[in-house]
């Protein structure tokens, strides 16, 4: 152990890069959360060492380099896509947004150290993971917010496992973070002491939980139909194929038997068609069908058959006025319910974009230098509302969260008008081998940190039926086109965290933070 401690300590940046990225392999898909403890323990012993807080903030923020690099290498996947940029740029791509991405635990490690410049690794750990909680809280909303890739991720466990649904919904993905910083450090300085039982004690609870048995499921009463169509990216925008898409989704969306309702599940980007009127013409024109959204939305309704609805992804316009002429002016990415008769019972409008995806940031600037060509396309998508409750009658309040919103702990639900489940279309065909499973993670810990159910329809996988404690109870493999029956598992009661949010984040930052300032004092006493 002394050898070890030498040798970190005098190549600590490079111990920074090597303990990064090692915490990243305890993510899905390779899931070695054993391997991300000794990441998360050598960045809690490398902080602690730091003589001051702007060395320990440095190493915070190699540590994050290397730890966001790895966990967001499905990145560059996307720009092979993407016809207007080189692939090889996605390889840049990565470490670049990963330059920014470290900064907030570079904040963490400096904010542990000035508040405890003097304190024992027992004294420091807990004022660590209160650093921590501020970092990815803070991660999650500036400049827009990139919450991808928090680091409780890693104790999601395998699918028909509570694994940290156990915990999240008293804690919210934010605080366990920070008491899986805390745990392990404490765990390091149990160690160093001899005090095995408390080195053992993380290890072994994340360990009981990765096995613990999921409870029995509860059958709900809405019968649904979820649809996987494996549409792949490359033909997505392939105009020749759209017909084609659409028989596929169709095929596997019919009924199988009579039902007086049902819900159908279709992906984000499941048709081309714009399927809201009042468009000018020349934009139907460029539709699967005839020019005509009254005849799409009733061919989609007859997939359907009678009782059903079905939630689909869809681009809506917004239309507005150039010199007398009515144009497009920018574009929703949004679920549209379309109802048996054809007629639209409900929309919602993404609200959460994804920055240089869907949008350009200051295109007036940015346009001229190029930069137009990461993103698809000549409009941007703006933003909706936030989140929103559908009201669909016998079909259920359905919340909505489109591909990516699902990460962002706290913000997927209406609060004043809480849904039965939450829907969420995706389209994670750009995202490779890594970003799928992840993304999948993530949506099992907002269902149990709401209490409620998540449905999963994707392109290409994974999909999923997700109950309200974060167990995946079906789900279809990335590259396969199936379909999943059942019921809509039912909400549980409202979690602590789906009642006090962001306010349980900040109790636990304070406890912690509060915890280790009294223990280092009364060390130094």
């Amino acid at each position: 152990m002394q050898r070890l401690a030498a040798l970190l300590d005098r190549f600590p940046r490079l111990a920074a890069l090597f303990f990064g990225a090692l915490a990243a392999t305890g993510f899905p898909p390779l899931a070695l959360w054993p391997f991300g403890l000794v990441g998360i323990a050598g960045f809690g012993w490398l902080i602690w060492r730091s003589e001051t807080w702007r060395r320990a903030a440095l190493i915070g923020w190699l540590f994050g380099v290397a730890h966001f690099t790895v966990t967001n290498n499905w990145i560059a996947t996307a720009f092979t896509y993407q016809a207007e940029m080189p692939a090889a740029l996605g390889w840049a791509a990565v470490p670049l947004l990963s330059l920014y991405l470290a900064v907030f635990p570079a904040i963490a490690a400096g904010f542990a150290k000035a508040l405890a410049p003097r304190a024992g690794l027992a004294g420091f750990a807990p004022v660590l993971g209160a650093g921590w909680i501020l970092g990815e809280w803070l991660r999650s909303w500036v400049f827009t917010g990139y919450a991808w890739g928090p680091l409780s991720l890693m104790l999601v466990g395998p699918a028909a496992r509570p694994g940290a649904a156990l915990a999240l919904p008293l804690t919210g993905t934010y605080a366990l973070s920070g008491l899986l910083v805390c745990l392990v450090t404490l765990a390091l300085a149990g160690a160093m002491q001899g005090r095995w039982a408390l080195a053992a004690a993380p290890p072994a609870l994340i360990a009981l939980g990765m096995v613990w048995p999921a409870a029995a499921a509860r059958e709900g009463t809405l019968p649904f139909t979820l649809v996987q169509h494996n549409l792949r990216q490359e033909e997505m925008n392939d105009a020749s194929r759209y017909e084609d898409q659409f028989q596929r989704l169709a095929a596997l969306s019919r009924p199988r038997e009579a039902a007086a309702r049902r819900l159908v599940l279709w992906p984000e980007s499941a048709v081309p068609d714009y399927l809201e009127p009042g468009y000018p013409q020349r934009y139907y024109d460029t539709m699967t069908v005839a020019g005509d959204p009254a005849f799409a939305r009733r061919r989609i309704a007859r997939t359907g058959g009678a009782g059903a609805l079905v939630l689909t992804g869809a681009v809506n316009l917004q239309i507005g006025n150039e010199n007398g002429r009515r144009i497009a002016t920018g574009a929703y990415n949004s679920v549209l319910a379309i109802g048996a008769d054809g007629r639209i019972a409900g929309r919602y409008d993404k609200a959460h974009l994804v920055p240089y995806g869907e949008y350009l940031p200051m295109r007036g600037l940015l346009e001229p230098l190029g930069l137009s060509r990461l993103v698809a396309g000549s409009l941007d998508f703006l933003a909706g509302p936030g989140p929103r409750t559908l009201a669909l009658g016998p079909w259920g309040r359905a919340g909505i969260q489109i591909c990516y919103e699902i990460v962002f702990s706290g913000r997927v639900v209406d609060g004043a008008n809480r849904p039965d489940y939450i829907f969420n279309p995706s389209n994670d065909g750009w995202f490779g081998a890594w970003g799928p499973p992840q993304h999948l993670a993530q949506a099992r810990m907002r269902a149990a940190e709401e209490g409620l159910p998540v449905l999963r329809a994707t392109t290409t996988g994974i999909s999923a039926v997700i109950d309200a404690r974060g167990v995946v109870r079906a789900s279809i493999g990335m590259g396969q086109a199936r379909r999943i029956d059942g019921h809509v598992p039912p909400a549980a009661a409202p979690t602590p965290f789906a009642r006090l949010g962001g306010w349980m984040t900040a109790l636990w930052g304070l406890l912690m933070l509060a915890a280790g300032l009294v223990v280092s004092r009364r060390a130094r006493d």
